[in-house]
C-alpha cells in the first residue's frame, strides 16, 4: 500500500484552477462555453514527491469547474467518479515521478458522446494521430462504438518525457513498471486504456465513463453500495495488497465478493501481524480500510495494558486516545481529527448474556471545512481475549446506511485488528519487561583502574529475552580491584534467574576478602545447593501428582541444565608507584581461556580448563597468578565469540581469536575491543546466534593512569 503525504503549494494550486487556450496552466480557457478547449484541461507537474497530491487537487479543480460551467456531460461527474479518477492518477503520476523523474504532464478530457458510432471523434495523442493501445482492453457494451465507448466519459492521459531510447529499452522499461499498482488498478477499473511510446515520451491513457442520462458510470452513492461497487473496492484492495498476485482472476459471477472479501482479510491480517506496535497498527487499519470500504476512519485505543471488559462496561480511570485517523481528502485529517477528538466514543451496552458489544450505527462528526450531507458511519468495538482494546469508527458519505455485506467484512477486519493490537501489546510488555532485567542483571558502569585501561563489548543475541552473558569490573577494596565475564548455559527468565544470582555473590565474597579460588568455591555449592533444592521441589510435585518413576530424573537433567555456569574470575593489583603494569590472578571454569597480548606480538594462554558451575558441590578450583607488564594486553571472550558459526567453521578453529588479536596489536583498548567485535561479524554471513561479550585489559606504560 501507497500512502503520499504532502503539503499544498500555492504554484500547485494556482496550476489547477487556470488553463489557457492551448490547456497548460497560465489564464483562463479561450474558444467556445461548450467546444473543445473548454471540455479539455492540461498541468504541468513536477517530478517530485508533491506531484502527486497536485494531480489530485487538478482533477478536483478540473470536475468543479466542468459542473459549474453546465458542460455536456458534467451533470454526470459524481463524487464516486471523482474519487476513482483521484486514485488512478495518483497512482500513474507517483509511477511516473518514480520511474522517470521528470515534470509530469496531465490532461484530462471531458468526453459527451459515445465514440466514433456516436459522432464524436476519435481520442487521438499529441501527434494528431488515433491511439495505439499496445496494452489496450476495452469493456464493450451492446450499443458501443468501436473504441469500446458506451456513453459520455472522462479521459486521463498522464505523460512523462524521457531520453530517446530503442523500442526494446523501452518496453524493458515499461516491463519493470509493472511492479507497480497504476496498470493493474486501470485494468480492473477503467472502460479502456492504453499506453503510447513516442520518442521522448511515453503517455498512459485511460476512459471512465460518466453516470448519468444513458451512461454507463457508478450509481449514486447515495442510494446504495451496492454490489458492484463492493466488488471493484475489493478487487482494489486485492491489487494493493503487497502479497503475489494469484495466478488467475475469478471469474465474474457468484461468490465474486467473498473470493474478494477472503483476498482482502487474508493480505490484511498478513499486514497488521507484521506490526509490533499498537499505535502503528492503528495507523495501518485505517488506511487499509480507506478508501476502499469507508471515506475515513480512526481507531481509538484504550491506554494501559488491559483495556476495558469485554462486556463494554467501562472501568474507573479508563480512557480512550484516537491513535489513528485517515480521510480520502488528506487536506481533511487534521480537522477530522480535532472533531473526532471532541467527543470520543462511548462504550455501547453489551447484551444480557454479557457477550461483547457488536457494529452499531455512530453520528455522522460535524466538519466545519467538510462537504457533502454527511453520511453513514459506524462504530466498531475492537475486542480480543474478552478484553476491549479500543474502537474503531468509519463513515462513507452520502449513504444513508452501511449495506450488510460491507458491515460483515468490516466485522470481520476488526476482529483481526483487535488481535493484532493485543499482540502488539504482549510484545511490547515482555520488551519491557526483558530491558528492565537487562538494566538489573547487568552493572551500571565498570571500575577505573589504575594504570589499566579497560573496554567491554556487550550484545545480546538479536530477539532474546534477557542475554545469559554477564561482565563486572568492580572495586573490591584493599587496592584490588576484581573482573568477571560469565555466561548462563541456558536462555531466557532461567538463565536470568542464574545471572541475578551469580553477580551480587561475586561482589560480596570478593569485598569479604575471598581469594580468586575461594570465591569460585563457595559459588560453586551455592549454585549447586539452589539446582538440588529446585529439583527436589520439582520432584516432590511430580511424585504428588502420581508421575512415574523416571520423571524425576528427566526434570533434574532439565534443571541442572538451566543452572549451570561458565565462569572468568579474577582480581587485578596495579603495581605501586605508577611504574606501570599489575599482578593478575584468575581461573577459569568452564569458560573459554584468557589470553595475553604481549609486547613483542606473541600471544599466550594464562590460565587452565576446570570444571563448569553447578554441577559438582564438592568441587575444588584453583587460581594462577602472572604480571600483566606495560603494553601487555588481556582479553576475556565468551563462547559467543569463540563458537561463532559461518557454515562448519567456527571463529576460534585454527587459533582463531588469538590472530584477530595479533591483528589488533598497537590499538588501545577500546580500539581492539571494536576490532574483535567487527572480525567477529564478519566472520559468517548471518546475525550472531549468541550472546557476545568480551573483556579488554590494557596495562599503561609508567606513569600513565
Amino acid at each position: 500500500m501507497r500512502t503520499t503525504t504532502s503539503s499544498p503549494r500555492d504554484d500547485d494550486v494556482t496550476a489547477a484552477r487556470t488553463t489557457r487556450a492551448d490547456g497548460f496552466p497560465g489564464g483562463p480557457a479561450a474558444g467556445p462555453a461548450d467546444g473543445p478547449a473548454a471540455r479539455s484541461r492540461r498541468a504541468s507537474l513536477p517530478g517530485d514527491p508533491q506531484a502527486a497530491a497536485a494531480a489530485r487537487r487538478f482533477v478536483r479543480a478540473t470536475f468543479a469547474d466542468w459542473a459549474g460551467r453546465q458542460l455536456t456531460g458534467a451533470e454526470g461527474l459524481t463524487d464516486r467518479l471523482a474519487d476513482e479518477v483521484e486514485l488512478l492518477v495518483s497512482e500513474l503520476v507517483t509511477n511516473a515521478v518514480v520511474h522517470a523523474g521528470t515534470t509530469v504532464e496531465l490532461r484530462c478530457r471531458l468526453d459527451p458522446e459515445a465514440g466514433r458510432d456516436g459522432g464524436a471523434e476519435p481520442y487521438r495523442g499529441r501527434n494528431g494521430e488515433p491511439y495505439e493501445a499496445p496494452h489496450r482492453e476495452a469493456a464493450a457494451a451492446p450499443g458501443a462504438g468501436t473504441d469500446g465507448a458506451s456513453g459520455p466519459g472522462i479521459v486521463i492521459e498522464v505523460s512523462d518525457h524521457h531520453p530517446a531510447q530503442p523500442v526494446r529499452a523501452r518496453a524493458e522499461s515499461a516491463a519493470s513498471e509493472n511492479g507497480g499498482h497504476g496498470l493493474q488498478l486501470i485494468s480492473a477499473v477503467a472502460e479502456s486504456w492504453g499506453v503510447t511510446y513516442r520518442r521522448a515520451m511515453k503517455t498512459v491513457w485511460f476512459r471512465l465513463p460518466v453516470g448519468g442520462a444513458g451512461g454507463a458510470g457508478w450509481p449514486e452513492p447515495e442510494f446504495t453500495l451496492d454490489h458492484q461497487l463492493l466488488q471493484c473496492e475489493l478487487r482494489a484492495a486485492e491489487l494493493l495488497a503487497p502479497a503475489p498476485r494469484r495466478a488467475a482472476r475469478p471469474e465474474p459471477g457468484t461468490g465474486r465478493i467473498d473470493n474478494g472479501a477472503l483476498s482482502f482479510l487474508a493480505e490484511a491480517s498478513d499486514l497488521l501481524s507484521g506490526q509490533l506496535d499498537a499505535d502503528q497498527v492503528a495507523a495501518l487499519a485505517a488506511q487499509l480500510i480507506v478508501p476502499r470500504l469507508a471515506e475515513w476512519c480512526a481507531v481509538w485505543l484504550y491506554d494501559g495494558d488491559s483495556g476495558a471488559p469485554g462486556r463494554g462496561i467501562a472501568q474507573a480511570g479508563d480512557e480512550q486516545r484516537l491513535a489513528g485517523v485517515w480521510h480520502t481528502s488528506e487536506s481533511r485529517i487534521d480537522a477530522l481529527r480535532t472533531a473526532l477528538e471532541k467527543q470520543p466514543p462511548e462504550l455501547p451496552g453489551g447484551g444480557a448474556s454479557g457477550s461483547a458489544p457488536g457494529v452499531a450505527p455512530w453520528p455522522w462528526p460535524y466538519e466545519p471545512g467538510g462537504y457533502g450531507p454527511g453520511g453513514a458511519a459506524l462504530a466498531c468495538p475492537l475486542v480480543a481475549g474478552g478484553r476491549r482494546l479500543g474502537t474503531l469508527l468509519l463513515g462513507r458519505g452520502g449513504l444513508p446506511h452501511f449495506p450488510d455485506e460491507a458491515v460483515g467484512l468490516i466485522e470481520d477486519l476488526c476482529r483481526r485488528v483487535a488481535r493484532a493490537v493485543a499482540t502488539a501489546r504482549a510484545y511490547s510488555r515482555q520488551e519491557r519487561i526483558s530491558q528492565v532485567l537487562q538494566r538489573r542483571l547487568l552493572p551500571r558502569g565498570r571500575a577505573q583502574v589504575p594504570g589499566v585501561e579497560s573496554a567491554v563489548v556487550y550484545e545480546p543475541r538479536e530477539g532474546a529475552w534477557a542475554g545469559g552473558d554477564f561482565w563486572d569490573l568492580f572495586d573490591a577494596g584493599d587496592g584490588r580491584w576484581c573482573f568477571a565475564l560469565g555466561d548462563v548455559c541456558g536462555s531466557g527468565p532461567e538463565a536470568a534467574a542464574v545471572t541475578g544470582l551469580a553477580r551480587p555473590v561475586l561482589r560480596l565474597l570478593a569485598r569479604d576478602g575471598f581469594g580468586v579460588a575461594a570465591v569460585l568455591d563457595r559459588l560453586n555449592k551455592t549454585m549447586a545447593r539452589e539446582a538440588a533444592d529446585s529439583v527436589a521441589a520439582v520432584a516432590a510435585a511430580v511424585a504428588a501428582a502420581g508421575a512415574g518413576a523416571e520423571a524425576p530424573v528427566e526434570i533434574r537433567e532439565e534443571g541442572e541444565q538451566a543452572r549451570f555456569l561458565s565462569l572468568l574470575y579474577g582480581e587485578i593489583v596495579p603495581y605501586p608507584g605508577g611504574s606501570g603494569g599489575a599482578r593478575c590472578t584468575l581461573a577459569s571454569a568452564g569458560h573459554p581461556l584468557p589470553l595475553v597480548l604481549g609486547t613483542d606480538g606473541a600471544v599466550r594462554v594464562v590460565a587452565a580448563p576446570q570444571m563448569l558451575l553447578g554441577v559438582v558441590e564438592d568441587a575444588a578450583y584453583v587460581s594462577e597468578s602472572f604480571d600483566l607488564c606495560p603494553g601487555e594486553t588481556l582479553l576475556c571472550v565468551t563462547d559467543g565469540v569463540t563458537e561463532r558459526r559461518s557454515g562448519r567453521r567456527l571463529f576460534d578453529d585454527e587459533d582463531g581469536l588469538a590472530t584477530a588479536l595479533v591483528a589488533g596489536a598497537g590499538l588501545g583498548a577500546t580500539a581492539l575491543a571494536d576490532h574483535i567485535r567487527s572480525t567477529v561479524h564478519a566472520f559468517g554471513p548471518t546475525p550472531p546466534d549468541d550472546d557476545l561479550a568480551l573483556l579488554v585489559l590494557q596495562a599503561s606504560g609508567p606513569g600513565v593512569s
